[in-house]
């Protein structure tokens, strides 16, 4: 059997068991909703960008696919349902879509003037579009791109306050290095700091919150178990980064596969953090919306 099918099938198990469990969800917790979809292109969300009252969405899959649309929420702000376009494909240097072999767009980041910005994963690069139904612009490819493991390099895409892209990598090579953080700012590419490994959590998003902190998602999975995330939230200032604090940890299985976040801040005032799910095009997962506050 091969490897693939059976960590799917341990996978699916691990969700069946840990769903039957009903574990207490972390302080924040204010809803989750199933988007479901007919869609042949819909599933593998990787990543998802709001607008500033946290209905307009943009939303991209693992495949080279992205679509844009609505939250519909209640009176009490909780996602009650889900307007969206049918899933469409980035295109490369011209009219036609990426190569699927370079198609793995697992980070996205959009401009204040609408330009977006998506990294990809297989063969690590980033992409730039004025609009994301038009060309692509490739941004320069640094050596430290081209030395990153592949499937597991360019997971994180952000853009800071002062317009300057931050991306880093799903794995840094060994348990007990750090993750390095590329930014890109003047046209060229640095690695001014790196983010400590706590654990075995993996970074898979990351996006600046108004309050203009970093905020970064990362992921563990824990076989029969499922998958636990974690946020956590660091003060840049130049080139150093601080220490960082642990906002949330969800335990194994609460919720799937989290691998995209946008940070923004409700009519309350306190932050509010959306995660969507990748399903991996897998019937036994699902394409979930999980949102959290964040006092303060």
């Amino acid at each position: 059997m091969r490897r693939r099918t059976v960590c799917a099938i341990i996978l699916a198990c691990g969700l069946a068991l840990e769903g039957s469990a009903s574990p207490t969800l972390p302080n924040g917790y204010l809803g989750s909703f199933i988007w479901r979809s007919e869609d042949p292109r819909m599933g593998g969300m990787s990543a998802i960008e709001l607008d500033r009252n946290g209905s307009g969405f943009t939303a991209l899959s693992d495949r080279g696919g992205w679509t844009t649309g609505r939250l519909i929420r209640d009176d009490a702000g909780r996602i009650t349902g889900i307007e969206a376009a049918p899933v469409r494909l980035l295109r490369g240097k011209g009219s036609a879509p990426l190569a699927a072999e370079r198609s793995d767009s697992e980070g996205l980041a959009i401009a204040p003037d609408g330009t977006a910005y998506v990294s990809l994963e297989g063969v690590a690069r980033v992409l730039r579009y004025e609009r994301l139904d038009g060309p692509a612009e490739n941004l320069p490819i640094p050596p430290e791109f081209r030395r990153l493991q592949r499937n597991s390099a360019l997971e994180a895409l952000a853009i800071g306050p002062d317009g300057a892209l931050y991306t880093l990598p799903e794995r840094s090579g060994r348990e007990n290095r750090p993750f390095p953080v590329f930014r890109f700012r003047n046209g060229a590419w640095a690695q001014p700091f790196t983010i400590p490994r706590l654990g075995s959590f993996l970074p898979v998003g990351a996006d600046f919150g108004p309050d203009g902190r970093l905020y970064l998602l990362e992921r563990q999975f824990r076989g029969l178990m499922g998958f636990a995330a974690r946020v956590r939230r660091f003060e840049i200032a130049g080139d150093s980064i601080s220490a960082g604090e642990v906002l949330l940890e969800t335990r194994p299985g609460q919720h799937d596969n989290l691998e995209g976040m946008a940070v923004w801040r409700d009519g309350g005032g306190d932050i509010r953090l959306t995660l969507i799910a990748d399903d991996n095009f897998r019937f036994f997962q699902t394409t979930e919306i999980v949102e959290y506050r964040i006092p303060g």
